[in-house]
C-alpha cells in the first residue's frame, strides 16, 4: 500500500512537466509567429521608422515666387544668400571651430562656442550665419570644418527700392510674408522647402558608407500684379513733387482701370524701402493709406449725390436753374457755400462746375435720406471693397435712423461721412464706366516659375449695376465740364478730354473741425468719352494754399499727361474749350505753313505766334510744331526754309504736303 502514493506523485509530476512543456511550446510558437509577423509583415515599415530616427536633415529653402507687374517686369525676386548650419555631434573641436568662424560671421567666439555645443541635431549659427554673402559662404566652405555646413538659402530683393512698397510689402528672416501681397499670398509664394538627409549614429555622427538623400524644394508660384511699373513710377514721381512742394503730413494716390477694377498704381507718403524696413517706424510700413486711411471726402463725394439725382430724374442739369445766395438754412443750421456771397443764379450744371454746396443740399433734399443712402450704399460706401490687401477699413456712414435734415444736407456734399480712398475711386469708377461697380484687385495671375504657364487668373469681379449707362454718360459730360469750365481747371489737359472733381475737406479731431487743417483731393479720368484710366490724389494738410483744385488737380493732370500716351490713348476730338481765368494764356491751333513763301507769311500770319527761321530760301519746307498742334498763344513756330529746287534733282515738297 505504501507504493501507491509514490505512484500518484510520479503521475502528477509528469503531468506538470507535460503542461510546462506544452506552455513552453506554445510560448515559443507565439514568439516565432510574432517574429515572423514583425519580419515579414511589419519589417519594411519598422525599418523605415528606424531609418528615419537615424536620419538627419539639412534643409534647403524653396525659392520664393517672384512678383512681376502686368507686363512681366520683376518687382520682387530672390537672390542667393546662403546660411551656415552646425551639426554639433560632428564638430571635433568646438573651441577651434568657433575661433576660425568668428571673424567671418562677425560673431563672438563665446556665442559661437555656445551654439556649437548645444545638444541638438542641427543648429543655425545666427545671426551672423543667416543669409550671408556669397564671398563669406566661399570662405566658410574653404575652411572645411567638420560639422559645419553651408546650406543654400535666399533673401528677398526689391530692385526698384520704395516703388509700390505698400502694395508689395516685405518678408521676414525666414522668407515669410509680413505685409502687402507678400503676406496676402504668402502660401502660394513661399513654395515647399527641400533637404539633404543622411544616416547618423546615436551620437549624431554620419554612418560610414551611408549615402545621402536629396529632396528637391518646390519653388513658389510667380505672382503677376495688375500694377504697371511705368504708371506706378509716374504716380510716385508726381506724388513726391507734391510732397516736396507742400510738405503735407501724408499723401496718397491711386490709379485704376475703371472698366475692370484693376489697380494700375497705388502709393503712400511717407514710404519706405522693403529691403530696409527695419530702419523705418512700423506705422509707416504697416499703414497702406489708400486702403487704411478714413476721412471726410469733401466735394469729390458730390459725384455720388449727382449720380443719384440724375438716375432718379430729380434734376435737369442744363435747363433747370438754382440761385445761390452764399448759404442755405437747414434744420436751424446755416450751411455756407465756399464762395462768399454765393454764385447767384446758375444752372445745375454750373452748380456742379462751381461745386456749390447749397445746390447739392437741394439735390439731397429732393432725393430724401432713404433714396440718397440707398445709392451711397449701392456705390459701396460703409463697407470694405474687398480688395485683396490686408488692412482695409470700412469707413463710417450715418445710421439712417439718426439722419435728420442737417445730416442729410451735409452728407449731400461730402461732410459728416468717412470714406477710404479705395472706396472713393471704386465708386466714381462705377459712376463713369456705364454704372457697373467692380471689386478692385491687385493680383492678376499666377504663373508656373519653370514653364511660364498661367496656373490661375483673376477676372474682373462685377458686383452690381448701380446706375444706367445713360446716367453715367451725363455724369462724364458734367465732370468734363468741371475741368473745362469749373473748379477743376488745373487738371485740363490739351488734346485730351479730362473729367474730374475737386475736394477740400476740413479735418476733424476731438469732435470738432480744425480751422486750418484740410485734406485736399482731386479725382480725374480720361478720355471723358471712353475712360481708360482714373486717378485719385489726396494730400493731407498741405502747407500754404489748401484747395483741391490748386494742390491735387495739377498732380492728376501731370499723371494723365504721361500715362495716356503710354497707354496708347490718342488725343480726342470734340474737347471742350477751357474757360480762361484772369492771367491764363489761351490755347490756339498751329496752322500749316509748309509750302508757303516768306511773303505769304507776312500777309497771312496773324499775331497768335512768333516765328523763328532756319535755312536759306523763300519756301517753308518744314515746321515745328506740326500743323494742328495745340499750343499757348504767342508760342514760337520754327520754320525751315529752302528753294523749290535745291540742286540735287529733288523737287521741294508739295505746298499741300504734310509737315
Amino acid at each position: 500500500m505504501g507504493g501507491y502514493p509514490l505512484q500518484l506523485s510520479r503521475i502528477a509530476s509528469r503531468r506538470r512537466l507535460y503542461v510546462a512543456l506544452l506552455a513552453t511550446g506554445l510560448l515559443f510558437a507565439a514568439l516565432l509567429t510574432r517574429l515572423a509577423y514583425i519580419q515579414l509583415v511589419k519589417g519594411d515599415e519598422l525599418r523605415r521608422k528606424a531609418e528615419e530616427s537615424w536620419r538627419r536633415e539639412v534643409p534647403f529653402a524653396a525659392r520664393r515666387g517672384e512678383i512681376v507687374d502686368r507686363n512681366g517686369v520683376k518687382l520682387a525676386y530672390n537672390i542667393s544668400s546662403p546660411t551656415v548650419l552646425a551639426i554639433p555631434a560632428q564638430v571635433r573641436d568646438p573651441r577651434e571651430t568657433a575661433r576660425r568662424l568668428a571673424p567671418v560671421l562677425d560673431m563672438t567666439e563665446e556665442r559661437l562656442h555656445e551654439l556649437l555645443t548645444k545638444r541638438e541635431s542641427i543648429v543655425r549659427l545666427q545671426p551672423g550665419g543667416r543669409k550671408i554673402s556669397l564671398e563669406k559662404a566661399r570662405q566658410v566652405r574653404e575652411m572645411a570644418l567638420p560639422g559645419i555646413v553651408v546650406a543654400e538659402d535666399n533673401k528677398r530683393h526689391y530692385p526698384f527700392g520704395s516703388l509700390a512698397a505698400h502694395v508689395l510689402g516685405f518678408t521676414g528672416i525666414d522668407n515669410q510674408g509680413l505685409t502687402g501681397v507678400e503676406l496676402q499670398y504668402d502660401e502660394l509664394l513661399r513654395g515647399i522647402g527641400g533637404s539633404v538627409s543622411y544616416l547618423s549614429d546615436a551620437a549624431g555622427r554620419q554612418m560610414p558608407g551611408a549615402g545621402e538623400r536629396f529632396r528637391p524644394p518646390k519653388d513658389g508660384l510667380t505672382l503677376q500684379l495688375t500694377l504697371d511699373r511705368t504708371i506706378q513710377a509716374i504716380v510716385e514721381r508726381e506724388l513726391d513733387q507734391a510732397v516736396l512742394q507742400y510738405e503735407p503730413d501724408r499723401a496718397l494716390a491711386i490709379a485704376m482701370d475703371p472698366r475692370t477694377g484693376e489697380v494700375l498704381a497705388m502709393a503712400s507718403r511717407p514710404t519706405y524701402e522693403p529691403d530696409r524696413y527695419r530702419d523705418y517706424d512700423p506705422e509707416i510700413y504697416n499703414r497702406n493709406l489708400p486702403i487704411w486711411m478714413t476721412y471726410e471726402p469733401g466735394s469729390t463725394f458730390k459725384i455720388i449725390t449727382l449720380a443719384a439725382a440724375l438716375e432718379e430724374g430729380k434734376v435737369d442739369l442744363k435747363r433747370e436753374f438754382f440761385f445761390d445766395p452764399g448759404a442755405i438754412e437747414v434744420g436751424g443750421a446755416r450751411l455756407r457755400c465756399w464762395k462768399k456771397g454765393g454764385h447767384g443764379s446758375q444752372t445745375f450744371l454750373e452748380v456742379v462746375e462751381n461745386s456749390c454746396n447749397p445746390g447739392f443740399v437741394v439735390l439731397g433734399q429732393r432725393l430724401g435720406k432713404d433714396l440718397l443712402f440707398k445709392y451711397i450704399e449701392d456705390f459701396g460706401f460703409g463697407k470694405k471693397t474687398g480688395i485683396d490687401l490686408k488692412g482695409e477699413e470700412n469707413g463710417i456712414l450715418f445710421r439712417r435712423e439718426r439722419v435728420g435734415p442737417v445730416e442729410l444736407a451735409t452728407t449731400s456734399f461730402g461732410q459728416g461721412v468717412s470714406v477710404t480712398p479705395i472706396q472713393q475711386i471704386t465708386a466714381v469708377s462705377a459712376a463713369i464706366n456705364g454704372g457697373r461697380l467692380y471689386r478692385p484687385y491687385v493680383a492678376k495671375a499666377w504663373i508656373h516659375p519653370e514653364t511660364g504657364r498661367v496656373v490661375a487668373e483673376n477676372e474682373p469681379q462685377f458686383v452690381r449695376q448701380v446706375i444706367s449707362p445713360e446716367t453715367s454718360a451725363k455724369i462724364r459730360e458734367a465732370l468734363e465740364s468741371v475741368v473745362a469750365n469749373g473748379t477743376g481747371g488745373n487738371a485740363f489737359l490739351e488734346g485730351y478730354r479730362v473729367g474730374g472733381k475737386t475736394g477740400t475737406a476740413q479735418k476733424a479731431a476731438g469732435g470738432r473741425y480744425l480751422p486750418n487743417e484740410h485734406i485736399v483731393s482731386f479725382i480725374g479720368f480720361a478720355p471723358a468719352d471712353d475712360p481708360r484710366i482714373i486717378v485719385y490724389v489726396a494730400v493731407d494738410n498741405p502747407k500754404g494754399i489748401q484747395f483741391g483744385g490748386v494742390v491735387a488737380a495739377p498732380v492728376v493732370r501731370n499723371i494723365l499727361a504721361d500715362a495716356l500716351p503710354y497707354l496708347g490713348v490718342a488725343p480726342r476730338q470734340g474737347q471742350l474749350e477751357k474757360k480762361l481765368r484772369f492771367g491764363e494764356t489761351p490755347t490756339v491751333t498751329v496752322p500749316n505753313l509748309v509750302g508757303k513763301t516768306v511773303s505769304d507769311l507776312y500777309e497771312d500770319l496773324n499775331m497768335n505766334f512768333r516765328l523763328a527761321s532756319s535755312g536759306k530760301g523763300d519756301i517753308v519746307i518744314r515746321q515745328a510744331p506740326a500743323a494742328g498742334a495745340r499750343v499757348p498763344k504767342g508760342s514760337v513756330i520754327r520754320i525751315y526754309l529752302g528753294d523749290e529746287d535745291d540742286g540735287s534733282g529733288k523737287s521741294r515738297p508739295s505746298p499741300r504736303g504734310s509737315a
